[in-house]
């Protein structure tokens, strides 16, 4: 059966409305905030398409601009298997868009003045105190161990150019010496504390000096227990009380009671012509060197607080966190960063390496859109952003006062455009 496009327009509204109204969000009518609601209305079709390919299970899109939400859908399932549908207060597992939560709590410690940019991590570390780099030899041996001539600091980790890496990522002769001393990613269980896989990292050699080029890694993860130290409390209560219950925050956190279970997306990945549902058990790859699982985000209470990688969230809880940012730090009246500490976030970091490779520069936190003839891309200069394991994406840009965030369950991504096509639908629906 089809509506009629004039009915089927003011069902759709009338579904988007009650989201809206649902997740506690300043909302306003797309022509208010110079969108057209045509072109947004495109946005669900292409999802609704990438369901119909079997490419996605389903997906939770937001649009937001001069800080009200014009946007908020879910279609398709998030769980096929037991015919659960998506909803706009599906959880899901955002892995690495949890460093810009734990970049913006170590900023509020630099506020303050409880830590500088410029300190070594050792100075809140003393395993940080003494780190050694692979060098090539260009002899027999392919690489030596060598002193590094300058310490890590906290700004090389929120840049990702300390030299740590990541299991997943590390080159191979690196990634022996993190399989030999099992350093987890975040993407699964894990026992113990993040102070427990930290003191195993820092006995790990550095892929380069600190400071010398961008390498993304775990350097968010140990930034999550230099906050622990310095406060003197964890990393999920320090989240808790200084950003997710002042911003209104009330889905976002690192494990769940396993009374929600039901309210997470699974995760999928793809297989054959379609998709295949992931096992809550842990996933390893062949050379074991990424293990992810979708069950890590609940079950009985946990320890281990992945700064990197472990929070759970909803849409529209990770858009309250985007439009404080947005507005310079503040939302609702609960300010959580100051408006200059904002910007020097959004910044490039990275300029002085030249653009790192991959063409994306970095700031404190966050990757920065360069110039949109240097990405081919819609996004404007200077709009900043990151993305999940999961492909969960999410980027604000500053020069259009736009939020935009698409969430599924997928890895990995390498069939589907969805998210690409969705930023592409976002840009298209400004007008004025």
């Amino acid at each position: 059966m089809r509506f009629k496009p004039l009915v089927a327009s003011m069902f759709l509204l009338l579904l988007v409305s009650r989201g809206l109204s649902a997740q506690g969000l300043p909302t306003a009518p797309p022509e208010q905030l110079g969108l057209a609601p045509d072109r947004l209305d495109r946005i669900a079709t292409l999802v609704q398409d990438a369901v119909d390919q079997n490419e996605v299970a389903g997906a939770v899109t937001l649009v937001a601009r001069l800080g009200r939400v014009a946007h908020l859908e879910a279609v398709g399932l998030r769980d096929i298997e037991r015919g659960a549908p998506m909803e706009t207060d599906t959880l899901f597992r955002i892995a690495s868009m949890t460093k810009a939560v734990t970049s913006v709590a170590v900023m509020q410690l630099y506020e303050t003045g409880a830590l500088m940019l410029t300190d070594p991590v050792s100075r809140y570390l003393p395993a940080f105190a003494e780190m050694q780099v692979l060098t090539p030899t260009g002899g027999g041996a392919p690489y030596t161990l060598e002193a590094t001539r300058r310490p890590i600091t906290i700004r090389h980790l929120l840049t990702h150019t300390s030299g740590l890496s990541y299991r997943f990522l590390a080159p191979p002769q690196l990634a022996s010496h993190y399989l030999e001393a099992d350093i987890t990613d975040g993407l699964s269980q894990a026992d113990g504390t993040i102070g427990d896989m930290v003191d195993r990292l820092a006995t790990m050699p550095l892929v380069h000096e600190p400071g010398a080029q961008f390498t993304y890694s775990l350097g968010v993860d140990v930034l999550g227990r230099v906050i622990e130290v310095v406060t003197g409390t964890t990393l999920a209560d320090y989240m808790t009380t200084e950003i997710f219950e002042p911003l209104g925050m009330v889905d976002t956190s690192f494990f769940k009671d396993s009374a929600e279970a039901g309210r997470f997306a699974a995760i999928y990945t793809p297989s054959g012509d379609g998709i295949a549902r992931v096992s809550e058990s842990p996933v390893v790859s062949a050379d074991r060197r990424t293990i992810y699982s979708a069950g890590y985000p609940y079950g009985e209470y946990q320890t281990y607080f992945s700064g990197g990688a472990g929070l759970t969230s909803t849409i529209s809880d990770y858009a309250r966190f985007l439009l404080a940012l947005l507005n310079g730090g503040e939302l609702d009246g609960a300010r959580v960063l100051g408006r200059r500490t904002v910007q020097l976030m959004t910044r490039d970091h990275t300029v002085w390496l030249g653009v790192p490779e991959g063409g994306q520069p970095f700031g404190l936190g966050f990757a920065i859109s360069p110039d949109p003839g240097m990405t081919g891309g819609p996004r404007s200069e200077g709009a900043f952003g990151w993305l999940g394991f999961f492909n969960t994406v999410y980027w604000v840009d500053p020069a259009e006062q736009l939020v935009a965030i698409i969430m599924t369950q997928l890895y990995p991504n390498n069939r589907s455009q969805l998210t690409d096509k969705f930023e592409v639908a976002v840009y298209s629906a400004i007008v004025d």
